[in-house]
């Protein structure tokens, strides 16, 4: 079995933006020479997320608008920021969206259905971050 670890960098301009990121997984699963397998997407800050969905700028808007109205940025009204934090918001956003995917890697090419994206979603931006890409098979 095969191992290949990749990992993407992120520094966003705004606090909350989501990037479509399929086009670089899918480099990375060529470039490991995996035919038959599995990828993890992984990101690896508790303020950021990855997610599958369309790549569709109405859809983003109603993610950012929903996830507005569930976890509001205010930096006085969690407890989180009682710490010196104003990101709790940020970390409600993360638990929402996910921490990561798994796709399938179906010969060497990730298997992803109709219209299905990848995504990295940043909700406490402007600092920088990392994804995990991490290709197992054969």
């Amino acid at each position: 079995m095969k191992s290949w670890t990749d990992y993407l960098w992120f520094q966003t301009k705004k606090r909350q933006e989501f990037i479509n990121i399929t086009d670089r997984v899918e480099e990375a699963v060529i470039k490991s020479g995996v035919k038959e397998g599995l990828c993890l997407v992984n990101a690896m800050h508790i303020t950021a997320s990855v997610f599958i969905n369309d790549d569709e700028q109405g859809l983003h808007h109603d993610f950012s608008a929903w996830l507005e109205r569930l976890a509001p940025y205010s930096p006085r009204s969690y407890q989180h920021n009682l710490s010196g934090e104003t990101n709790a918001d940020a970390h409600l956003k993360r638990t929402i969206m996910g921490r990561e995917v798994v796709i399938a890697i179906t010969n060497g090419k990730l298997d992803l259905g109709p219209w299905e994206q990848i995504f990295y979603g940043e909700f406490d931006g402007q600092r920088r971050k990392r994804v995990l890409i991490k290709i197992i098979g054969e």
